[in-house]
């Protein structure tokens, strides 16, 4: 099956590594349905449409983008819905969406620090002619926290910046006690850090203790339980500690 199911609700589609792929999710209400990241080109959602189909599952008629990095919403322009992504995400993609995507332009962003590349790479194996990337913004824009009742279950999103950026939005299923976080808890690559940046760590860590949850998506690994993410993400926060 191309999508897993966590609960008879919550769905995911695993990452790939190859072309950078992030981990997209769907949550399956009563009234509405909703796609966590739309996936780094149309092709990457072109499979997630097959997934729910082959599950019996109808498109989701909203996506939620958890933060502005290409993996996560180059598919933006592709998807059938309305997307929804917070005021802070939404400028960005507003900046980028006036890229060039010819070699010379991405050679330039690479010398300007603008992008990097590991994104560079993946982008040119992801797409066979990267002058076919169009980003767009997102259809609805929120501050810093949305809850959107779906019928029978809430998606409740909130603007948690974190260790990998500034944008960082994590999305809150209660009903099923599921966290998806996009890519939150990662280093800054950006920053072209070795390690997390210690006070994002720890307030991001804060901010997710604080929430009822068992199972923890992240965009590139396998879903983890609270203990199993906490656990870690300590780990991280000693070793930081440690090399300061």
């Amino acid at each position: 099956m191309i999508l897993r199911e966590i609960s008879d609700r919550v769905y995911y589609m695993p990452n790939t590594e190859e072309t950078d792929r992030p981990t997209l999710g769907y949550i399956r209400g009563d009234f509405f349905s909703v796609m966590v990241d739309t996936g780094n080109s149309p092709g990457h959602l072109k499979l997630f449409y097959e997934g729910l189909k082959e599950r019996g599952l109808p498109k989701p008629e909203f996506a939620v983008i958890t933060h502005w990095h290409w993996d996560h919403t180059f598919a933006m322009k592709a998807f059938e819905g309305t997307t929804i992504a917070s005021r802070m995400t939404n400028e960005i993609l507003d900046n980028v969406s006036s890229w060039k995507w010819t070699e010379k332009d991405m050679k330039m962003r690479l010398i300007s620090g603008e992008d990097i590349e590991f994104c560079d790479i993946h982008i040119k194996k992801e797409y066979e002619n990267p002058a076919d990337i169009e980003v767009v913004t997102a259809d609805i824009v929120f501050e810093n926290e949305l809850s959107i009742n779906l019928g029978g279950v809430h998606c409740n999103l909130k603007l948690v910046g974190g260790p990998h950026c500034e944008d960082s939005t994590i999305v809150h299923i209660p009903e099923e006690k599921v966290l998806f976080v996009g890519d939150a808890d990662c280093i800054d690559f950006y920053l072209k850090q070795e390690t997390h940046d210690k006070y994002r760590l720890q307030k991001y860590m804060e901010k997710i203790k604080a929430l009822d949850f068992k199972t923890y998506v992240h965009g590139h690994c396998p879903p983890m339980m609270k203990e199993e993410i906490f656990l870690q993400l300590e780990s991280e926060y000693t070793l930081n500690q440690q090399l300061k």
